[in-house]
């Protein structure tokens, strides 16, 4: 179920921030796939994170893009490969300046260059890490992490409501750019829920042109308080 964002101001989001201070309060960030991302969408995670005095970050995956080394059809009129990851690393910068500790899942674009070397039997020895190639040496890049007995996952497997009724733990994940929902499955003996943050990509470029036929993305990122309070908040386009 969809949430929006609760409407305080002053005295009152003063009040509600300091009551909760203590609790762990997670900026989920959704996809990005740098350097395709929508313009504005850093504005609005920035605001976010401070509307709801979050004190931790998590990217939900797919940050890079890829588009130039895709498994997709790929644009021959696109950026080459250089081209495109000098300004993916450009675009990653301010991230990385404003959120400089933060925990990134590997998304499947992420994972395309490994999965490519693998396939062309390259030592991973040979592979420079993700915070080499970036510039980012405080963030944790990994596979699936958990708070608070929350999962966060990138979410190739399916729907977060499905991961989350699959394993009987609380699910966040992006990848499915065209939902964002909080929905809870309740039971005799557990409650969890799954929830889709949604994404920050922009759907006129030419590295979302696979997806041109599907819905409109919805543009957006998660807040987590604690274990059990989940909230989506939607950009404004």
């Amino acid at each position: 179920m969809y949430q929006e964002r609760p409407r305080l101001s002053g005295n009152k989001l003063a009040a509600y921030n300091h009551i909760n201070k203590e609790e762990r309060r997670i900026l989920v960030i959704g996809d990005i796939h740098a350097p395709f991302e929508l313009d504005g969408y850093f504005e609005f995670c920035k605001e976010t994170y401070a509307n709801y005095n979050c004190n931790q970050v998590i990217f939900i995956g797919d940050l890079l893009d890829n588009h130039y080394s895709s498994f997709h059809s790929t644009d021959p009129d696109g950026l080459g490969g250089a081209t495109e990851l000098e300004y993916a690393i450009d675009d990653i910068k301010k991230w990385y300046k404003e959120f400089p500790v933060a925990d990134v899942l590997i998304g499947n674009h992420d994972r395309i260059i490994m999965r490519k070397a693998f396939d062309s039997a390259i030592p991973k020895e040979w592979i420079k890490s993700y915070n080499e190639v970036l510039g980012t040496p405080k963030w944790n890049w990994t596979e699936r992490i958990v708070y608070d007995n929350i999962q966060y996952v990138h979410g190739e497997g399916g729907s977060a409501r499905t991961k989350a009724k699959n394993d009987m733990q609380s699910t966040v994940q992006g990848h499915i750019h065209t939902q964002a929902y909080t929905e809870w499955m309740v039971g005799r003996n557990f409650r969890v829920f799954g929830m889709q943050v949604g994404c920050g990509v922009d759907g006129e470029s030419y590295a979302t042109a696979y997806a041109k036929n599907f819905k409109k993305q919805a543009i957006g990122c998660g807040v987590i308080i604690g274990a059990d309070t989940a909230i989506n908040c939607l950009m404004k386009l």
